[in-house]
């Protein structure tokens, strides 16, 4: 009988054991407690945990959301009460509506909102040197679980951290770390791109949505989750404010409504009274961080999400900092002074700065918006709908109502891009269905319709009219407070595409019809014809045309404009010949593409040149997202670092050489200079490796004997003041014909602090093939260009100039008048070969399609 009873009492205990749940700490996972000092996990690990904590608790969720530039899967973490998280399919759906549904009724919006939760969306580490968020999130998602005082929050909301926004840069930066841990360089810069293409940058793609990660993060707003709320975490300087939180300094953009401001306001309060309350000091508000520019992770704002920024005081990655008291310093607007005030209530005195204080912050700030977020859950889910509706209903009775763009564009390649980069953001694209006349314009059957009367309102208006900068002092007669980023962004500018902003409501909805995704224009076979046309003012013409000769296929191009069978095409079109082979290729075409029996006249065999790349061997953004460029069009090149250069004997290898916005300095010597001294360097001897004067002399000889070098921005200072030109054992020195003058120019008033500036082009083929005689540049304002009579064998032309009134197109341009008669992109020749500088970049962040020929024009 004592046997059988001890049989039962060991089988309850065991039945009561096995329904425990025992939840793994992060010291247990990890082997170390997350913020210790000098110590890391890598990503692997992290998802490891997350799906191991996923096993022992229903209250979390674990979900791929897609994959990184370099192929690993990026995670989203959903942390709630085990009901939530048993019905997260039901509150996905309610949050969709309450998004976008403009027509439910009080009663049915009633049911949702006392159904639904709070969504809180958290992106982390997007710039991976900035640690800390993601460090912190095992600990966070650990307290939630098993501390009973977060249950009544977690009833109301739902916690969805990305686990790390760029999992292959988590992985560099930890990598390089622990490679240099122990040495000198431990904590230091990593001195390559921390993302495939865009480093730091990928915090400046979600209008264009270039990135996989951005698209993967863009669609959990815009199209599949619908968070309520969203902040985006970051770190910042060592030796400032610990942290900011909202509210945001000015300017902000006008276009966002003020309630989303209001919200964004009141969660940056809370967040300072509960992390003040604990304790934790060096909290600042309305300081650095402007809200103006679209681009960042906070896009979704402009889509009715309440959306946030915070930022951490960083270390050296995972190695701590002591910082003195006399070292602590304001930020460049809204603190002057590292004092006591209203926008810094109780500062930081000092002393050492740990991993462990960014997690503190991380992890209690997280903790403050999931409070606020329950305490005004039915507020915010009422908002989320009522803020739906108030933009249709705007969108429905204040101008602008629409915008059109004609099918009939010279770049319809873009327009097609156009079309499937808004539906991509959650927009509705509609087609019109017959001819109309609205504002004595005529438009025709097949134009594309944007109508504002949609939730995204806010979104669309912001990335289809030109940019006008809101000017904002301190004081009356101040300066004029400087955007954090850039002024101009407007699609349909930067894409060269012509476009109607409709003020009156003359478009009735059943004259339009909605466009489905993956929108084409190339809808029909191609005709049985002998030659395919590309049109030289078609981006895509160029990817097809260097596909074909990548084929082998015999690719030709117009030398002049030509009418033939009754069509016009421009100089520097592409006459492609018609087979098997090449009808397959130009099928990828997202446009109709002309077919001739008849070749043109005027035509030349085209090629591709060999290309070098010019990299210098610390990370360059520019030279990222140029490769991004030449990858995306399936240009062929091969990367040079300087050491190479130094090398010499280039023409063997390359015909063309491109050189982006590089640090020229750091080019020549492997080092950066200020004010015209060499600042050492703070990576590996690998890393600093400069071309020298043996290079520059190889360069110089590249081109005296042949070859072409085009180059951009602070590149274009490799060519400035006195160049040495070696032939054998003669030496020559020269100077090219022109100079900077920028400098001088900003000393008389110009600003431009990245905007659409109109440009005027002297035909110079075939550098101008595609281009009209005016275009839209993105300028910043630190390269104009002045030529000068040449001497010895060189010569120089002006190919792009400013000229006239109205140059600002979108952004902001001071001191317009001081442009008048300077240049932005000169040719010059020396010897048999030839230069071409830029005082713009024709990639800018892929952002300004409509500059891209000028670089497929040097290529080909």
């Amino acid at each position: 009988m004592k046997r059988a009873i001890a049989l039962l009492l060991s089988f309850t205990i065991g039945i009561l054991f096995s329904h425990a749940q025992v939840i793994i700490t992060p010291e247990q996972h990890f082997g170390f407690t997350p913020g210790t000092d000098r110590m890391l996990f890598k990503y692997d690990q992290l998802v490891d945990f997350l799906q191991k904590i996923e096993t022992q608790s229903p209250m979390v969720k674990v979900v791929p959301i897609g994959q990184s530039a370099m192929g690993k899967t990026l995670y989203a973490v959903f942390v709630s009460t085990k009901e939530n998280i048993a019905n997260l399919d039901r509150l996905k759906e309610i949050n969709k509506q309450l998004a976008i549904n403009y027509s439910l009724n009080d009663a049915e919006r009633e049911e949702m909102v006392n159904q639904g939760k709070v969504l809180v969306m958290a992106t982390l580490s997007m710039h991976s040197t900035e640690v800390g968020p993601s460090q912190a999130l095992p600990t966070i998602i650990y307290r939630l679980v098993t501390d009973s005082s977060f249950s009544n929050a977690l009833n109301n909301v739902v916690y969805m951290a990305v686990a790390c926004h760029n999992p292959d840069g988590m992985d560099m930066v930890v990598d390089y770390y622990n490679q240099h841990k122990g040495t000198k360089y431990e904590g230091g810069p990593m001195p390559f791109l921390y993302q495939k293409y865009v480093g730091h940058d990928n915090n400046r793609d979600f209008i264009t949505l270039t990135q996989p990660e951005t698209k993967a993060i863009s669609r959990l707003t815009s199209q599949e989750w619908f968070p309520q709320v969203m902040v985006e975490k970051h770190q910042m300087g060592l030796t400032g404010p610990r942290y900011f939180v909202p509210p945001y300094h000015d300017p902000i953009a006008q276009n966002v409504d003020a309630e989303l401001y209001a919200w964004s306001n009141l969660f940056g309060q809370n967040m300072l009274n509960d992390l003040t309350s604990k304790g934790l000091k060096g909290v600042s508000q309305q300081n650095l961080f402007d809200n103006y520019w679209p681009g960042s992770t906070e896009t979704c704002l402009w889509k009715n999400v309440i959306s946030m920024l915070t930022e951490a005081a960083s270390v050296r990655i995972a190695t701590p900092v002591y910082v003195e008291p006399t070292e602590l310093a304001g930020t460049s607007k809204g603190l002057a002074e590292y004092k006591k005030g209203m926008n810094m209530l109780l500062p930081w005195p000092g002393g050492w700065w740990k991993l462990s204080d960014i997690i503190s912050l991380e992890e209690e700030s997280t903790l403050s918006m999931l409070q606020t977020a329950s305490k005004y859950k039915d507020r915010i889910l009422q908002f989320r709908n009522d803020i739906c509706k108030k933009q249709v209903y705007l969108g429905k009775t204040s101008a602008p109502y629409y915008f059109i763009l004609p099918v009939n564009q010279k770049d319809p390649s873009e327009l097609v891009s156009l079309v499937n980069l808004l539906n991509e953001h959650g927009v509705n694209v509609y087609r019109l269905k017959e001819n109309i006349t609205i504002q004595n314009q005529n438009f025709h059957a097949g134009d594309i319709v944007v109508p504002l009367a949609q939730p995204f309102r806010m979104f669309i208006k912001e990335v289809m009219e030109a940019q006008e900068f809101p000017e904002r002092r301190l004081e009356e007669g101040g300066k004029v407070l400087e955007p954090y980023d850039i002024t101009s962004w407007s699609l349909p500018l930067h894409k060269g595409l012509s476009c109607f902003t409709i003020n009156t409501k003359t478009v009735d909805d059943n004259l339009i019809e909605l466009i489905a995704s993956n929108f084409t224009l190339n809808t029909v076979p191609i005709p049985e014809k002998r030659f395919a046309i590309l049109p030289s003012t078609v981006n895509q013409s160029y990817r097809l045309a260097i596909k074909c000769l990548k084929n082998g296929i015999p690719v030709e191009r117009t030398t002049e404009q030509a009418v033939i069978e009754g069509t016009e095409f421009p100089a520097g079109s592409f006459c492609i010949p018609l087979n098997d082979k090449s009808k397959q290729i130009l099928s990828d075409a997202n446009f109709k593409i002309p077919t001739l029996d008849v070749k043109p006249n005027s035509i030349y065999a085209s090629k591709i040149r060999r290309i070098g790349l010019l990299e210098s061997q610390v990370q360059s953004l520019d030279a990222g997202w140029t490769k991004y460029i030449l990858d995306t069009y399936e240009i062929p090149y091969t990367v040079i670092n300087p050491s190479q250069v130094a090398e010499g004997n280039l023409l063997s290898k390359f015909d063309l050489i491109i050189i982006p916005n590089i640090n020229a300095t750091l080019l020549k010597d492997g080092k950066y200079k200020r004010n015209g001294q060499i600042i050492p360097s703070v990576y590996p001897d690998a890393y600093t490796k400069g071309m020298g004067q043996r290079g520059m002399e190889a360069l110089t000889e590249f081109i005296h004997n042949g070859g072409t070098v085009l180059a951009w921005e602070q590149a274009t200072e490799l060519f400035e003041g006195t160049l040495t030109l070696k032939q054998g054992n003669a030496s020559e020195e020269f100077i090219f014909p022109f100079r900077n003058i920028a400098k001088e120019v900003q000393k008389r008033g110009f600003s431009c602090p990245g905007s659409l500036v109109s440009m005027k082009l002297n035909p110079i083929p075939p550098f101008t093939f595609g281009l009209d005689s005016e275009m839209g540049i993105f300028m910043r304002d630190s390269y104009l260009f002045e030529t000068q009579v040449p001497s010895l064998d060189m010569d120089r032309r002006v190919i792009g100039y400013f000229e006239g009134k109205n140059k600002l197109l979108s952004g902001y341009l001071k001191g317009e008048e001081l442009l008048e008669g300077k240049s932005a992109a000169i040719w010059l020749k020396k010897g048999e070969g030839q230069l071409f500088l830029l005082g713009f970049s024709p990639i800018f962040r892929a952002s300004v399609p409509s500059n891209y020929k000028i670089l497929f024009n040097a290529i080909l």
